[in-house]
């Protein structure tokens, strides 16, 4: 492996009439040194309005996080719930790296989220639900509803489908009230939801279930998306196809209806399998059930990432850990008080989801809106109608939306009278550019912005500005949260110091409440591919041996600030350079005209490996040979001529999943010449890979 150093050398001297494979013999990075040419960006501050009403703004309490009162610290989060029985020990580091949080302690997810609530907050809104046609109500449910219809399902859940503690129920269902009430009533029982994003095929949905063993499929009959009413159910009976292909006998296809009273699906009912969840209810109308009593340890639910191969790998979450660590980290970090209206923009069929829409919140007697449908339809003002009819004050979404909203009406926040005091950001880094936006054009200018970073596995936020103590930066996720104690480490695990203008591998010193238990059935996965890089003695049980190792890069700047540049695995290693395809996608959206960037990588017979850019135009402008030299000039200027694209290729659209997410291997495989682009059915709009395989076949290398 090269030694250090050499980056540098090559920038500051150029490349004296020499090749860039001549420049390559030179570079001396090690492989976890990616090439880093972000500029710092300025500061912006919070407004003394949010610091005046803000919730953490003892800057005191980050030395009660600090290492020196590790683990004890957590005690603060887990105080935030009702516990029936209070714990013996914090943390148990008996068995690295399979910790175990407050041991000995038992609550109720269920009872946190919404029994403890109905003595001050009964007639309270729960969940403002926003069905995507306009011409239909929102239904306000309050917590004496949601009370009611999570005691009725669970009883439902138990009595008829015969669920108990410690099953496994598979929940596909899209965003409608029911599949939190869903979520909820699984919780109550002490079972364990595996919630599948209603976007996903059926096929999809059974390799989880096979992997869960789950035997009870919660499911939708229809629901809207982007205008078109889809039919839900007929996934379901590929689902259960699929299983008993593999092994899994499901036995109850439960199928709650959009329109209470009528089934709404073109697919039939399987009888003696599938059972209309609202024919069924009524016979459990009033009926309670009392919350389980669960040892904190318990897993509460299971999420399985969204790898594209093998199999899939389930996310285990505890009860106590995960629901305090999602409960104090809503309470610091989204700033949700008692009289906000908060919206959660992303699907509770993945993490965010889960951790903030239904059970950090809930805990904290929130009132939140769910919308059914896509952001932007009928029209992009539609998030900003929402948001103003409803109140919305807290507003949370993906840089993937946004980038999307932007594109679709960057004008449109500016017709409508809502008021944020608080925006988040989450799921993948935010462009600079995109970020001003962000905060001049949705936020007013007004709003504190909250750019998190934490994965599946992760819970909760692992890093962001404490709205009310940091100011914000444009790019940068900021320091860690409350407890978390990151470190940037190079392949031999040696250190890389803050303000180095090196990156390396983000790491966590130590273990916190939400982090996941294991992944479900495979232990030794769960090592490999977390712990065992950075592994210093695997016989150790001091937790200060098995650092948490996230697969993301990222650098520190001097203010202690991290800046995440993606997954390891999307780093572009070009003629020996490594770089982050997110700054060559930040640069190309630096041209006025470009939308929407996405940089794969490409074989060459030259060079080895180079990236094939692919851009999405906004709307009125045109793909022309002088857009496309600008593009390749301003990555060649913000980075290096090193970074320059091997061709610029103009999309009508990118390939997206139905959260919005460019599906960047579908890119990769045409760009390569594959044949197989892998499985579309995820995608919102599958007709654009035929569209964008016609373009690349057109276009000359």
């Amino acid at each position: 492996m090269p030694s250090r150093g050499g980056w540098r050398t090559v920038m500051e001297k150029g490349y004296g009439g020499k090749t860039m494979a001549d420049a390559a013999e030179r570079v001396t990075l090690t492989e976890a040194e990616i090439a880093v040419h972000w500029r710092e960006e300025e500061y912006y501050h919070p407004s003394p309005e949010f610091i005046g009403q803000a919730y953490l703004t003892d800057r005191s309490r980050y030395e009660r996080f600090s290492l020196d009162h590790f683990p004890d610290c957590f005690k603060e989060y887990a105080d935030l719930l009702d516990w029936y029985k209070y714990w013996d020990v914090t943390l148990d580091t008996s068995n690295p790296p399979f910790w175990r949080w407050f041991v000995g302690g038992r609550l109720n997810a269920a009872h946190n989220c919404v029994d403890r609530h109905l003595a001050r907050h009964r007639n309270k809104t729960a969940f403002h639900f926003v069905p995507e046609p306009e011409n239909e109500p929102i239904q306000h449910v309050t917590y004496q509803e949601l009370y009611n219809r999570v005691n009725e399902f669970a009883a439902l859940l138990r009595d008829f489908a015969g669920v108990r503690r410690g099953d496994r129920v598979t929940i596909h269902m899209p965003m409608v009230v029911e599949l939190p009430i869903a979520m909820l009533a699984c919780a109550r029982l002490g079972a364990m939801h595996s919630v599948v994003f209603g976007g996903f095929s059926g096929k999809a949905c059974a390799d989880r279930m096979v992997d869960a063993e789950s035997r009870v499929l919660v499911t939708m009959d229809g629901y809207y998306r982007n205008g078109e009413f889809l039919d839900h159910k007929a996934k379901a009976d590929v689902a259960v196809r699929e299983a008993a292909a593999q092994g899994l006998a499901v036995e109850r296809v439960l199928v709650w209806q959009r329109y209470p009273g009528r089934y709404s699906s073109p697919t039939p009912l399987v009888e003696g399998r599938d059972f209309v969840v609202n024919e069924i209810l009524p016979r459990f109308r009033g009926r309670r059930v009392d919350p389980e009593p669960m040892p904190a340890e318990d897993p509460l639910f299971l999420m399985y990432t969204s790898g594209s191969t093998g199999r899939p790998k389930g996310a285990q979450h505890s009860t106590g850990g995960y629901l305090a660590y999602v409960a104090g980290t809503s309470k610091y970090y989204l700033d949700i008080h008692p009289e906000d209206v908060y919206w959660c923009m992303a699907d509770i069929g993945w993490i965010t989801g889960h951790s903030y829409i239904v059970y950090g919140p809930l805990a904290l007697g929130a009132s939140s809106v769910l919308y059914e449908g896509q952001p932007a339809y009928p029209d992009p003002g539609r998030p900003w109608r929402i948001a103003e009819e409803l109140g919305v004050n807290i507003f949370h979404t993906s840089p993937t939306a946004i980038r999307a909203l932007r594109k679709a009406g960057p004008e449109e926040p500016k017709k409508y009278g809502h008021r944020f005091k608080l925006m988040t950001t989450v799921g993948e880094p935010i462009e600079p550019d995109v970020w001003r936006w962000y905060y001049h054009v949705v936020g007013k200018g007004q709003a504190a912005v909250v750019d998190t970073w934490w994965q599946t596995e992760t819970g909760g936020f692992l890093c962001t500005t404490a709205p009310a103590i940091h100011p914000m930066k444009p790019g940068s996720a900021g320091p860690a949260v409350l407890g978390i104690h990151p470190v940037i480490l190079d392949e031999e695990g040696h250190e890389v110091p803050a303000g180095s203008g090196k990156a390396g591998n983000i790491c966590i010193r130590n273990p916190w409440p939400g982090m996941m238990q294991t992944i479900w059935r495979d232990p030794e996965r769960f090592i490999q591919t977390y712990f065992a890089k950075y592994n210093r003695d695997p016989q150790s049980k001091d937790w200060r041996d098995w650092p948490y190792f996230a697969g993301d890069g990222a650098m520190q700047a001097s203010d202690g600030y991290f800046r995440i540049l993606g997954r390891i695995d999307d780093v572009i290693n070009v003629a020996g350079h490594r770089l982050g395809t997110k700054e060559i996608e930040n640069a190309a959206l630096g041209v006025p005209e470009v939308a929407e960037a996405a940089v794969v990588a490409v074989r060459d017979e030259v060079k080895g490996i180079m990236p094939e850019l692919y851009v999405a135009l906004h709307p009125g402008h045109r793909e022309s040979e002088d857009l496309k030299q600008r593009i390749v000039d301003r990555v060649a200027q913000e980075i290096s001529p090193i970074a320059k694209p091997r061709r610029v290729v103009v999309v009508p659209d990118m390939p997206k999943t139905r959260s919005g997410k460019i599906m960047r291997r579908i890119l990769a495989a045409i760009s390569n010449g594959f044949e197989d682009v892998g499985d579309v059915t995820t995608l919102s709009n599958p007709e654009v890979v035929d569209e964008i395989r016609r373009l690349v076949g057109s276009l000359k290398s």
